[in-house]
């Protein structure tokens, strides 16, 4: 190997070196936003009270799902809204969509039927979020609470913001998510999806709409 070789060789180290280092960066700052925010609580009146959807088992909701539509109860019976908007699709090997299991759960809680909406579609965070504005603005709703796990909220909260919807960060006071052994999983696919989004954002004409 020539010395010209070897010094565009070793630029070339350097230079991924450099990368490497700029992305885990860039990472490590995601994880820390979204570890900040998932303490911040805006919970104030609102029309309706969006569950993003979690998985379902054998017609109930699993326990992550289960957090998230106890607590939509609890803003309802609370006051904090007059609607609950259950979202998630039919998933692999499902009869029933995750939306109607959990309308199911919330009316055997006391929420009356008629203030349970679902969108039924979705299999995604951002897709739950897009049927879910189209069941707002059908009804004649303008404002939201979003309520999930607390680190799933700052991710949420992007797609709201990019969707135009007047919605606030409302994160489950409990989580399944306990110690740090199921916490750091969820942690890293939640800075892995939430740093894709943000580098799609840089390619996109327009934000999306309901």
């Amino acid at each position: 190997m020539t010395k010209r070789e070897k010094a565009r060789k070793s630029g070339w180290i350097k230079a991924a070196a450099v990368l490497l280092i700029a992305v885990l960066a860039c990472l490590t700052a995601a994880a820390v936003s979204i570890v900040s925010f998932s303490k911040t609580d805006e919970t104030k009146k609102a029309d309706a009270a969006i569950v993003l959807g979690a998985s379902v088992c054998d017609n109930s909701p699993s326990p992550v799902f289960s957090e998230r539509i106890n607590h939509a109860v609890d803003l309802y019976n609370d006051g904090y809204v007059d609607a609950i908007i259950m979202t998630g699709g039919t998933g692999k090997g499902n009869i029933r969509s995750e939306a109607d299991i959990a309308g199911e759960y919330a009316e055997k809680k006391g929420i009356p039927a008629e203030a349970v909406f679902m969108e039924e579609d979705s299999s995604v965070t951002e897709e739950n979020l897009v049927n879910a504005g189209k069941v707002m603005s059908e009804n004649g709703m303008d404002t939201a609470l979003i309520v999930s796990d607390p680190l799933h909220m700052k991710r949420a909260m992007l797609y709201a913001k990019d969707l135009n919807m007047t919605a606030y960060s409302s994160p489950t006071p409990t989580t399944m998510y306990r110690s740090w052994n199921t916490r750091l999983p969820f942690l890293i696919r939640e800075t892995i999806y939430y740093s894709g989004y943000r580098l799609a954002r840089l390619f996109r004409h327009k934000p999306a709409q309901p």
